[in-house]
């Protein structure tokens, strides 16, 4: 692994702070845990001039409960998500899903914000300068075309964050920080399909908090497939928000990570609302999950293992908490 370059090293004590300075530094980059970021500099896959680092803003490190929203900063620990009481009670699925984020040296430091804007990752990208090198790179960085998809001209890097589906199937929204204010959007809004300008951030807009309806009548879960047990990103991992009242389902969302360049929500779930969870919705729901996939050749694994393990997934998660809710 390749030493880290020299750059400057910039603390600011507000987020207004920190947009001012990446203003002025258009070449910086924002880092919080760095457990995404330093490791991507040090492989000469991202070119910084500047670290802002937002370890000393106390406004992006509170978690706030209201009466119907939690409003989680950018700068909270996945640890400490995983282990709010909140989260674990009323958003299981953002604390599985935060939980099973690498492991716990990295949870410690990794932050939320940096998890929801993690890079995009491929089999061709993530790799050291030499075998990049070696293997005539990819136009995410420094080549021509996608390895992937040789006749693309996008890029098929994967987005592989475990929180962003969870919060997606949970109706969450994010705060924005830019040089014109604070503006609000949905979650998906956050990102696009593209492996290569996958976020929908302006220059220097800074991720400030995610607010997340707080419902009791809605269960949740996220769960991943991955090559380990541990530290691995996810081959597919998939969240599911259900809603069960009198015996029929009343609401149901599911969101993908690891099949696409952006985290994904399933659309056409509303044919199963107002019936009872059976084979035919099941079906129906494997059938959405398989349209919603866009899995590509971006790991070592086979494309189609990929795909069949996010329907199982849907199906699997959406008949538990329909059990659970009974």
């Amino acid at each position: 692994m390749n030493s880290l370059p020299e750059f400057n090293y910039l603390r600011p004590a507000t987020a207004a702070d920190a947009v001012r300075m990446h203003a002025a530094n258009p070449a910086s980059h924002y880092i919080a845990g760095g457990t995404d970021l330093m490791p991507n500099i040090r492989r000469g896959l991202v070119t910084i001039g500047a670290a802002i680092d937002l370890g000393a803003i106390t406004e992006l490190a509170d978690i706030v409960e209201q009466a119907d929203t939690l409003r989680i900063g950018s700068g909270v620990t996945l640890a400490r998500i995983a282990a709010h009481p909140a989260v674990q009670a009323r958003l299981p699925a953002i604390a599985q899903g935060a939980l099973s984020v690498a492991g716990p040296t990295h949870r410690a430091g990794a932050t939320l914000g940096g998890n929801l804007c993690l890079d995009t990752r491929c089999n061709y990208y993530n790799q050291s300068e030499a075998w990049r090198a070696g293997n005539n790179y990819c136009m995410k960085r420094d080549g021509e075309g996608c390895r992937v998809a040789k006749k693309s001209k996008r890029c098929y890097a994967a987005f592989c964050g475990d929180v962003a589906p969870a919060l997606i199937a949970l109706g969450a929204e994010v705060e924005i920080l830019g040089a014109e204010g604070v503006r609000r959007q949905t979650l998906p809004e956050l990102y696009r399909d593209d492996g290569m300008k996958w976020l929908t951030l302006a220059s220097g807009e800074l991720l400030l908090a995610v607010r997340v309806p707080l419902d009791d009548a809605w269960v949740s879960a996220y769960e991943k497939v991955r090559m380990r047990g541990a530290i691995d990103f996810p081959l597919a991992g998939v969240a599911v928000a259900l809603r069960r009242e009198k015996g029929v389902l009343t609401g149901l969302r599911i969101a993908c990570t690891g099949v696409a360049s952006q985290p994904l929500a399933i659309d056409g779930l509303d044919a199963v609302l107002g019936k009872p969870l059976d084979d035919a919705s099941l079906a129906l729901i494997s059938e959405q999950a398989d349209l919603a996939n866009r899995s590509m050749k971006t790991t070592l694994v086979d494309v189609l293992y990929r795909r069949g393990v996010s329907l199982v997934l849907a199906k699997r998660l959406t008949q538990r908490l329909w059990d659970a809710a009974a």
